[in-house]
């Protein structure tokens, strides 16, 4: 189950140490997902690939909750992703929470401004998709 979720079935004999970043983000989700677990964590799984792989590794994690129920928890620091491929968000600074909440509605250019101190705009699809963008740091 967890090598077929994760698309890893053809490298499941390869060494971990011999994976490129994406399959190797990967193998580690299938591991988590060995266990038999009904939550995963993940702490910024699409750190340090390519944008390619970010979304094929965001893709692998909404498929996991759409077909099996499984609960994610991810930090993510990509604001664009994080909307995008969450249901909720909750959005801290200095280890406070500031908002939480449906994606769509957490986000906007105050929160964004003040928490991240960074202005722009967000701009929204007609499908409920949101994208920040931003104009300048502050």
């Amino acid at each position: 189950f967890a090598l077929e979720a994760t698309g890893i079935s053809d490298i499941q004999n390869k060494k971990v140490n011999n994976l490129s970043g994406g399959q190797r983000q990967r193998a580690f989700i299938a591991m988590s997902l060995a266990q038999n677990t009904d939550v995963l964590l993940l702490d910024e799984p699409t750190t340090y690939l390519d944008i390619y792989h970010q979304i094929e590794i965001l893709e692998v994690v909404k498929s996991l909750n759409q077909k099996y129920g499984i609960t994610i928890i991810m930090v993510l620091h990509d604001l664009n992703q994080a909307v995008n491929y969450s249901h909720n968000l909750v959005i801290m600074k200095d280890g406070e929470i500031v908002k939480m909440g449906r994606a769509s509605k957490v986000i906007d250019e105050k929160t964004i401004n003040d928490v991240y101190r960074v202005s722009g705009y967000i701009h929204r699809e007609e499908n409920d998709q949101i994208y920040f963008i931003p104009k300048k740091i502050c």
